[in-house]
């Protein structure tokens, strides 16, 4: 690619991060990877769970976002059921530039009224962020505004989050980059990366005399100065032991996004697309692979679960 339409469709694309989703990756399938956008989740729910997302944002374009997470959290049983802990990794690629996150998350969850529980929880990342301008062709050779070589850079990134859950309904706040850290790149470049704060809510609701049921959910995000709102309803089927659901997505101003899937086994397979309302157009959205895996896990454990399973709510 002309290193001028790069530098073009870069510059939309960071603008379309800066306006809606700033630093982070924006998964269409929300609910199915609560645990990446709120720390609180990891190990709540009494399950081993095994998740992994793949997405190809903008399709269609040369050097188009790519992003894939993976990560397993569970209940650590051995302290108490109260506790949970998670490990993921997050890369994301844009271009010339890449970035990647290692984090490990802590949650800790106490009984609140009958059914619910809350749980508080904390995150620690190492994210690197990698500038490769090796294969650029610049209309001007040694051009000091370009890295002439990969550059990159390490920083220590934190989190932090809130989350309420109950058969019916949950809901979380979270903070991620709690100190806005910045990324110094080599001696020229640098990234300040803004705090995102993160609401999530949900429910489920049982439609009497039928196999479906319908899970609604909502997710804001802002780094107080710009925001998106996503709203999203899923109808679920359920059939010996089967789940199969269709849903539908809204971001006011953004995109639209339809969603398929199913359970079998606790095995749960996803996708959606994501087509823009505006800027690149509908048929230029993004594609997305949700995967998790779900299991008991009674190694330390001794009785039952002492709540319900609701990642799937």
């Amino acid at each position: 690619m002309h290193v001028r339409t790069l530098i073009l469709l870069t510059l939309l694309l960071a603008h379309t991060r800066a306006a809606f989703a700033q630093w982070d990756v924006q998964f269409s399938d929300f609910q199915s990877l609560k645990s990446f956008f709120n720390p609180a989740v990891s190990g709540t729910d009494g399950l081993l769970n095994v998740g992994a997302a793949y997405s190809i944002q903008m399709a269609g374009y040369d050097d188009a976002p790519v992003s894939m997470f993976a990560g397993v959290d569970l209940p650590i049983y051995f302290l108490s059921p109260r506790h949970g802990a998670g490990l993921s990794f997050t890369n994301d690629e844009l271009g010339i530039f890449k970035t990647q996150r290692m984090a490990l998350q802590y949650s800790y969850n106490m009984k609140m009224g009958q059914n619910g529980r809350l749980a508080i929880g904390l995150q620690g990342a190492m994210m690197n962020e990698t500038i490769d301008a090796s294969d650029m062709e610049l209309e001007q050779d040694n051009d000091p505004s370009f890295p002439s070589s990969s550059v990159d850079g390490e920083r220590v990134d934190f989190g932090a989050g809130i989350y309420y859950y109950h058969p019916r309904l949950w809901a979380g706040l979270s903070c991620m980059h709690v100190t806005s850290p910045t990324l110094n790149m080599g001696e020229k470049y640098e990234i300040e990366i803004s705090r995102m704060y993160y609401f999530m809510s949900g429910c489920n609701i049982k439609i009497k005399n039928t196999l479906l049921s319908l899970q609604p959910a909502l997710m804001v995000q802002t780094d107080m100065q710009s925001w998106r709102e996503d709203l999203q309803c899923k109808v679920f089927y359920e059939f010996e032991g089967r789940k199969f659901y269709a849903g539908v997505g809204y971001s006011p101003g953004t995109s639209v996004t339809a969603m398929v899937g199913g359970n079998f086994h606790g095995i749960q397979l996803g996708y959606s697309y994501q087509a823009y309302t505006g800027g690149v157009g509908l048929q230029n959205g993004a594609h997305e692979i949700v995967f998790n895996y779900k299991t008991d896990l009674d190694l330390f454990k001794k009785g039952k679960n002492m709540h319900k399973s609701v990642r799937f709510l």
